[in-house]
């Protein structure tokens, strides 16, 4: 019975001593979940693999998750892991994407897979549209769903046969990767849509450079019904057809999206001029641009009631660029620190001069909180809401260092409060005077007299 505890204990040492780390090696740390199927054998060629890896441009702190993700990797030979790495190479893709690549499909990185794909890119004859990021995205589905360099290459020939350019099917390998899967018929499909709609071949070729993810929408349920919608309120096809060409991206808004934009845009209280500019390009481009903002804003954490609300109270983020808005926001949360939600409660950050106020200001603040000079927490609401003079004189005026951080304004605000004209000007302005005659010296003792 003695026997059978020591043995237990013993084993039971074993076991934990064995789940522990591995030592260090190469600045890795390896963790052994199975102590039983595991052998020195197997750790060196983990470390092996690792380094080998590394050198390719793998940070280390990704190794040891990639590895115990993929553990069928440790059974390929290591010389030829490596001669897929130098294939990946010579196709010119970046270290980066390569590092990308492996990670989310390391199945590339089987040898045969890639001598076959080496041979079939240079037997396409279409090197132009090679670049490094179509041929990442195709070795990568190509991977996923078993597609052959023959297939690829007849795709190729189906859209060079729609007479499209090499730069338009580059853009199209790069944005819509998925149509080298597509049958013929599909991308028939949505090329007549476009014709049908008046749009030529030329016209074509532009709408897929410039916006490729078209080929990925479903005619019947997706464009069709986008146009109905168009003419439902009021566009005609004339019209519908000049603004698709002149912005692509129209014909990636959700069915029913417009309605949503135009009510919004009908129901906008704002100044005659910013009216006039939001509608500059007409009514359907300004919808539009109301779905890019409300797209810009969802992408940065507010829900779509949200944006539709930020935008009714301040219209003036319609008529400003789309880059405009987006910088804005990236400045609110990553150097104020922020929440972009605060937008909704302060919507006036986005339509105030950012160079005039926005910047001096949070400058203004931080330089108090700096130096203590803040007794309670300053919120967005206390930047952007006060007026230029109310401002200045709470947190400018009393701390005379702050006045070259609000910049030439301060000295604005305090001219502003004083006479502009230049001196001696009071002269000019400075009324008559005229000396009393004895006839009115009379009148005013008589009429003295009178109310006595």
């Amino acid at each position: 019975m003695a026997i059978r505890i020591l043995g237990t204990r013993s084993n039971h040492h074993c076991i934990t001593a064995a789940s522990k780390l591995l030592p260090v090696e190469g600045g890795l740390r390896f963790l052994s979940t199975n102590p039983g199927s595991w052998n020195q054998t197997d750790y060196r060629k983990q470390i092996s693999l690792a380094n080998l890896l590394q050198r390719y441009g793998f940070p280390p702190s990704q190794l040891q998750n990639f590895l115990s993700r993929n553990r069928f990797v440790l059974n390929w030979n290591l010389q030829d892991v490596e001669r897929s790495l130098g294939i990946l190479l010579s196709l010119k893709i970046p270290r980066k994407s390569l590092v990308s690549l492996v990670s989310d499909c390391p199945g590339v990185l089987d040898l045969q897979f890639l001598k076959k794909w080496e041979v079939g890119f240079s037997n396409c004859g279409e090197v132009a549209v090679f670049n490094p990021s179509v041929i990442k995205t195709v070795l990568e589905l190509s991977r996923k769903f078993s597609l052959d360099p023959g297939g690829f290459k007849s795709r190729l020939r189906v859209l060079k046969g729609l007479g499209f350019s090499e730069g338009t099917i580059r853009r199209t390998l790069e944005g819509s990767p998925r149509v080298i899967m597509m049958k013929e018929s599909e991308v028939h499909k949505r090329v007549e849509f476009l014709s049908r709609i008046g749009i030529g071949n030329d016209g074509v070729d532009w709408v897929l450079y410039s916006f490729p993810e078209v080929l990925g929408f479903g005619v019947e349920n997706r464009l069709m019904p986008l146009l109905n919608e168009f003419e439902q309120l009021g566009f005609n096809q004339e019209l519908v057809r000049k603004e698709i060409l002149a912005v692509p991206r129209i014909l990636g808004m959700e069915v029913g999206e417009l309605s949503k934009c135009l009510d919004l845009l009908r129901s906008l209280k704002c100044r005659e001029p910013i009216k006039l500019k939001i509608f500059s390009n007409g009514e359907l481009r300004a919808g539009f641009d109301v779905k890019l903002r409300i797209d810009c804003l969802c992408r940065h954490g507010l829900t779509h009631r949200e944006a539709f609300k930020v935008l009714w109270k301040e219209p003036r983020v319609i008529a400003y660029d789309l880059e405009e808005t987006d910088k804005r926001i990236h400045y609110l949360v990553n150097t104020m620190g922020f929440n972009a939600r605060c937008l909704v409660e302060v919507p006036e950050f986005l339509g105030v001069s950012f160079e005039k106020q926005i910047v001096p200001r949070y400058n203004v603040i931080q330089y108090l909180h700096a130096k203590g000079g803040l007794g309670d927490e300053v919120g967005l609401k206390d930047i952007v809401k006060p007026s230029r003079l109310r401002f200045y004189n709470f947190y400018v005026k009393p701390y005379p260092e702050c006045e070259k951080l609000y910049g030439r304004f301060s000295g604005d605000v305090v001219k502003g409060s004083k006479s502009q004209h230049p001196v001696g000007m009071w002269k000019l302005f400075k009324s008559p005077s005229y000396s009393d005659s004895k006839e009115d010296v009379m009148n005013m003792k008589l009429f003295m007299d009178s109310l006595s």
